[in-house]
């Protein structure tokens, strides 16, 4: 198959035509001097629109070798004192984490035209906060997370499989499957968090935030 008879996989840029028929319309980012308040906004309005996983990020993480590594995980709280979310500590993520303690993240919801990056440092969730959130995850998502090898090579599907069947035949679905030491969660603390808003014609707004010892200050960006 020639390149010219191969199908589309890539849509095209947008054309004026395009925007006429969908004009932007859409609100500039507001002038405000907390990011967090702005950002559980903007996540309240994602988790209406959204089909699923709202709270899904990218987290962007570096290994030994100074190679950037990013994958999509699951935020699980936000507050004042950063981002949360949770892994198997042996991970690719987690032993990179360990290693080397900075992360980004990285929100894109679709049906609100908005991004949210976020940079900062990174350290663990205390185990007390761990076992909290363990206990409400569903029996099932507790014992894969316990027959996991997260990140490891697996010989055959089956073997995995057959894990998770041995430990449900111990466990059932009872409340008191435990957390397993290697399982854990990390906060990213962050630095620097930057909102951005799609408009017309790529003229998109952005608002970045900095954090220093006397608080956040704020300022504009080209798109």
């Amino acid at each position: 198959m020639s390149q010219s008879d191969q199908p589309d996989i890539i849509p095209p840029s947008p054309s004026a035509t395009d925007y006429l028929i969908d004009p932007s319309g859409k609100p500039l980012i507001p002038d405000v001097a907390d990011p967090i308040a702005l950002f559980k906004e903007w996540m309240a309005a994602a988790r209406e629109a959204e089909p699923n996983d709202s709270n899904a990020m990218s987290l962007a993480t570096v290994d030994a070798d100074g190679m950037p590594d990013v994958r999509i995980v699951l935020l699980k709280e936000v507050t004042e004192a950063g981002f949360v979310f949770f892994t198997n500590l042996e991970s690719a993520k987690g032993q990179q984490l360990t290693e080397t303690p900075k992360a980004a993240l990285g929100f894109h919801w679709k049906s609100q035209r908005r991004q949210v990056r976020v940079r900062g440092t990174v350290m663990p969730v205390s185990e007390e906060a761990a076992d909290e959130y363990f206990a409400t995850r569903a029996a099932q998502s507790r014992i894969s997370a316990i027959a996991s090898d997260q990140s490891r090579p697996l010989a055959d599907r089956a073997e995995f499989e057959q894990r998770v069947a041995e430990l449900s035949e111990i466990f059932g679905d009872g409340p008191d499957i435990p957390r397993p030491e290697f399982w854990g969660g990390f906060r990213v603390v962050p630095v620097e968090i930057e909102f951005w808003q799609d408009q017309a014609f790529r003229m998109h707004d952005r608002l970045k935030f900095v954090r220093s010892n006397e608080g956040w200050t704020t300022g504009r960006l080209y798109p």
